[in-house]
Formats: C-alpha cells, sequence, structure tokens
C-alpha cells in the first residue's frame, strides 16, 4: 500500500508526468487501477502495438492512435481528468516534437497524468523541470509467502495432493525470492514446485542460479556453487566461532534492537593457507548464495565505466541479497596506479559502499600481500574483523590429510597420521591436498594401492612457501600478530 499512498501525493502535489521503471507491467497496470479509482480518474493504456484504450471500460483500442504524436496531440485536447499509462515511449524520447507535446501536457494540464512506462525510465535533460521518477517497491516478505501460498494451493487443487516441504527450506526459499519483482518470484516459485510437488535444498540451489540469470552482470559477477562448509574446512577455529556467533542474526528478516547484522571480514594471509576455502565455507554453512567478484574484468579502458561495472556489480549482490560476495586477492585491484587512477576510483567507490550498504551482503575479501592494501580499506569500522591466517599446526595438518584423503574416497585410519604430520611441518594446506593428489598419480603408474609411504616421498620432494619465502612469511607473521584477530 505504500506505492499507492507515494503515488496519491506525488500527484496530489501537481505532477503531471511520470517515469516509472519496470519490467513488470502487469503490476504497473493494476497499481495505476487502484490508484486512478481512489482519485476519481479513468485510466488509459497506450502502446505502439494497440493504440489508446481504457482500463477500465475495457473499450476496443483506437488503432487510429499507434503513432506517439498523434496520441499526445489527442491527449492534450482531451477533457476529462484521466491518469494514462505511456508503454515504451521513450523509444521516441529523442523526437523534438515528443519532448515538445510533453512538456506543453505536462503545463497546462493538471488533470491529465502521463505514465510513461518502459525498462529504462531515464527522465531527458528538458523535462527534469516538470517530470518525476517512481521506482515502485519490492514484494515484502509477506506478500512473497502469500504468493508462495497461493501457488502451492494451485498446485495441490490440480494435483490433489499438498505440497510438501519443511519450514526451514521455506523460509530458506522465502529469504531468496528477496530481491526480486512480483512476476519473477511466481516463476521462480512454479519452477520449483511444479516439478515434483516437492521443496528440497536443490530447489534452493536451482533458485539461486535462475535468480542470479535473471540479473545482467556481465561476466563481472559469478555465481560460485562449489561452495562448503565448516567441516570441510581445518582449523580456523577462532573465525568459526565468530561467525556462528553472527548467523542467525545476519539471516533474520528482524534482529534484535542494537545488533546490526554483521558486515564482512577481511583474510590475510599466506598464499595456499584456505583463506579461498574459508570463503566458499561461509556461504556454504550459512545456506546462501556465494557471489565472486572478478576485479580483473571491471577495468574499462574508458573513463568512468570501471567504476559503473563495480557499482552494477554490487547492485546485483544487494539483489541477491542475502549472499556472501567473495572478493579474492583484493590487493591486486586496489593498488598500482597513479593519483586518480581507476584503482583509486574503484577504491573510493568500494570504500562508499562498504560504509552506507543496508543490504544483507556479506563480504569476505582476501589478501596475501599487506604491503599492497591501501590502509584506508584496514582502518577500524570498514570490516567487522581481521583474521590472519597462519600456516597450519600439527594437528590442523593432521585434519588436512584426512580431509583430502577422504574427499578421495581413502580411509584416513589406514594411513600414519602421525608421520605424515611430522614430515609436513611448514606445509600450506593447498600443498599438502597436492602431495596426496602427487601421490595419487604416483601409486596409479605403479599399480599400487595408496600409502603413508607414496604421500610422504612427495612429501620430501616438496620445497613449501615457508622455506621459498621464509622472509616474506616472517615479516607477514611479525606485522599481523599485533594488528589482527588468529583465525
Amino acid at each position: 500500500m505504500s506505492d499507492l499512498k507515494d503515488l496519491e501525493l506525488i500527484i496530489g502535489a501537481g505532477t503531471s508526468l511520470l517515469f516509472v521503471e519496470s519490467m513488470d507491467e502487469l503490476r504497473v497496470e493494476a497499481l495505476f487501477q487502484r490508484l486512478a479509482t481512489r482519485l476519481g480518474k479513468e485510466l488509459m493504456r497506450w502502446s505502439v502495438a494497440s493504440g489508446l484504450r481504457s482500463l477500465q471500460q475495457n473499450t476496443l483500442p483506437n488503432r487510429s492512435t499507434l503513432e506517439p504524436a498523434k496520441v499526445l496531440s489527442e491527449i492534450a485536447n482531451r477533457t476529462p481528468p484521466s491518469i494514462y499509462l505511456m508503454m515504451d515511449i521513450h523509444h521516441w524520447l529523442d523526437d523534438p516534437l515528443i519532448l515538445r507535446q510533453l512538456k506543453e501536457i505536462a503545463l497546462s494540464k493538471p488533470n491529465q497524468t502521463l505514465v510513461l512506462v518502459s525498462h529504462a525510465a531515464e527522465i531527458p535533460d528538458e523535462l527534469r523541470a516538470v517530470a518525476a521518477k517512481f521506482a515502485l517497491s519490492l514484494p515484502s516478505r509477506s506478500e512473497l509467502e502469500l504468493l508462495l501460498q497461493e501457488e502451492s494451493q494451485a498446485w495441490g487443487r490440480k494435483h490433489k495432493r499438498s505440497v510438501k516441504a519443511r519450514q526451514e527450506i521455506i523460509d530458506k526459499l522465502i529469504t531468496n525470492l528477496s530481491g526480486l519483482t512480483l512476476s519473477d518470484a511466481k516463476q521462480l516459485i512454479r519452477t520449483a514446485i511444479y516439478d515434483d510437488g516437492m521443496l528440497t535444498e536443490e530447489d534452493l540451489n536451482e533458485l539461486a542460479k535462475t535468480k542470479y540469470q535473471l540479473l545482467d552482470n556481465q561476466g563481472v559477477l559469478s555465481l560460485e556453487l562449489d561452495t562448503a562448509k565448516f567441516g570441510q574446512v581445518a582449523g580456523l577455529n577462532n573465525m568459526k566461532h565468530w561467525l556462528e556467533q553472527r548467523r542467525d542474526i545476519f539471516l533474520s528478516a528482524h534482529p534484535p534492537v542494537g545488533l546490526d547484522p554483521p558486515k564482512g571480514i577481511l583474510l590475510l594471509g599466506v598464499q595456499g593457507g584456505g583463506k579461498s576455502l574459508a570463503a566458499k565455507s561461509v556461504a556454504g554453512s550459512w545456506g546462501i548464495p556465494l557471489l565472486r567478484l572478478d576485479f580483473g574484468a571491471l577495468y574499462n579502458k574508458y573513463y568512468g565505466e570501471t567504476e559503473r561495472n563495480l557499482r552494477e556489480s554490487l547492485k546485483t549482490a544487494e539483489t541477491m541479497a542475502p549472499c556472501v560476495l567473495w572478493i579474492d586477492e583484493i590487493e591486486k585491484g586496489l593498488s598500482g596506479d597513479s593519483e586518480g587512477g581507476p584503482s583509486k576510483r574503484i577504491l573510493g567507490t568500494l570504500l562508499t559502499w562498504m560504509a552506507e550498504r543496508s543490504s544483507r551482503v556479506f563480504l569476505v575479501a582476501t589478501a596475501n600481500d599487506i604491503e599492497m592494501l591501501p590502509p584506508e580499506l584496514l582502518r577500524k569500522g570498514r570490516f567487522d574483523e581481521i583474521f590472519f591466517v597462519d600456516l597450519p599446526d600439527a594437528e590442523v595438518r593432521r585434519e588436512i590429510f584426512r580431509i583430502h584423503l577422504a574427499k578421495r574416497g581413502h580411509e584416513a585410519e589406514k594411513f600414519d597420521l602421525e608421520r605424515l604430520q611430522a614430515a609436513s611441518e611448514g606445509f600450506a594446506g593447498a600443498e599438502i591436498e597436492q602431495a596426496v593428489v602427487a601421490a595419487l598419480y604416483a601409486s596409479y603408474a605403479a599399480q599400487e594401492t595408496l600409502n603413508t609411504e607414496h604421500i610422504q616421498t612427495e612429501v620430501a620432494q616438496t620445497k613449501p612457501l615457508s622455506v621459498l619465502m621464509a622472509e616474506k612469511i616472517a615479516y607477514l607473521r611479525a606485522w599481523a600478530a599485533s594488528r589482527t584477530v588468529s583465525a
């Protein structure tokens, strides 16, 4: 009802020319039908395909008014107070005659309201003084719940049985539908229900994929479907505990008073230490989509286009909310040019969004080189917390071996994990994984069953980063000791 009230106030203030940006024409028509009834005005609809007709009287279209100039001339001569929905007339807004007609109607016909409806409602400079832009609000949670109930009942009447779903799945489904128009939400609900009459975790994954496809992100953002659970991540207990404490608050549509939803974390650490897997585990454990922002795809040779790409990507992430937005190796996109260059402008755009956003987008940024990170990004308050992901200790290395052996169909109990954890001191998680993979190839080539010796041989042949870049890792640890929280 807020849209109806807002429109009534806008028109009551004397605005005769409205630009409405929406892909949902049926919802626009329904809204203005209610408005016309409240204001006691006739509602007319025009398109280049059908001409001008009354929506209230359901009359036949007037085929003589297909041309925009002719219909605007007729409107200028009409006296009954009316609202005119002009569909897709933006195609003619570069015509001086059309612009002049619109302006004269807006200035001289206070009882006539022209509503220009299109997918892209940009007001020309000539009309800014006499026009206003209006955006339909997105469906509320209660409207989405009602829509799901109606579609479930419709399916039940047709198939003589009820739709099956756990309440937990229903709540997640409604949450994931947020940010969509009513027509898009209806399409996704029908897709989820109509195949088998059940709502499951698989339907949630498909819904996230379809929702993402509805948003034209031009390749800058990617939807990562290969997420993980906390159980698939060895160590990082402090970070896991921190995230578990905040999970329910972030996912709640109405968090407790005084507790703002968490906004994000920065993960610093050694390459291969598990920062990327940790980012994936946040989305997987919280049961929300994971979006990855590719800084390399942002850059455009034309001035201003790079920042526009970032703004559009952040807008897409907000539409996908609640979600996790993952920026991997963030330092590579925010350094390396002179004052006023694209990296500086990207940083400004990102910092502004981080400070002002109210949507439930949880930002997870990872970085390897702290010297390349701009100090503005590290200032307290930019992220809720900065975690340092160090090289795994003995117990964590043991767990990493167990996870990667089990992932590849081997029982960890059949291996001497004590020997392996001792032999792999100084190894990062990715290096341990590669040792297991290399040992599998070696055992296959020798036509032998994988054993401890195969893995230990590969470990002995590997020079880890802690050896190759000992000085840099020592500096990173010293820097992080008093500035970050151990993950």
